[in-house]
């Protein structure tokens, strides 16, 4: 059953580069905190790359000024999610979050199987928002949508 409004934050731990490889677990990432959340089928994928990761970037101040973090989440390893935040000029401190196997997307009950494009079981599109580890928002998307978990969509759902 996919996570709810009121839940917890599953424990998991994910990925980014820093000083080399750095595991950061959900109750490090969302304990005492406000986070935004948003999770993309795959980096460098058309809609990631043109909308979602964008809308994030250009809306980052907007975030920050109400105090809270912005992650980006995908099921691929760190060092394409690295790459794939430098070449999005992903500005210092939105963290770029490798779910390698999925592992995190599936505690969410949010994970998807991409496996007739060759992608294996990859998160689908979604945004939360959650205060000290608690989700207080929720957006996922249909198949193919791209609409509620955008970054001006949550701004608005935050007003």
């Amino acid at each position: 059953m996919a996570i709810q409004t009121g839940d917890r934050i599953p424990e998991a731990k994910l990925q980014r580069i820093g000083e080399g490889v750095e595991i950061i677990d959900t109750p490090t990432l969302f304990n005492d905190k406000k986070v935004v959340l948003f999770a993309v089928p795959g980096a460098f994928t058309p809609t990631c790359s043109e909308r979602h990761l964008p809308g994030y970037i250009e809306r980052f101040d907007d975030f920050r000024a109400k105090g809270i973090e912005v992650a980006c989440m995908a099921v691929n390893d760190p060092f394409v999610m690295q790459a794939w935040g430098r070449s999005q000029q992903a500005p210092e401190g939105l963290l770029m979050l490798a779910d390698g196997n999925g592992e995190f997307a599936r505690l969410l009950g949010l994970e998807m199987d991409a496996s007739a494009y060759g992608m294996g079981t990859r998160a689908k599109r979604f945004s939360l928002y959650a205060e000290d580890g608690v989700v207080k928002l929720l957006n996922v998307e249909a198949p193919g949508e791209f609409r509620v978990s955008s970054a001006d969509y949550l701004l608005q759902q935050l007003a």
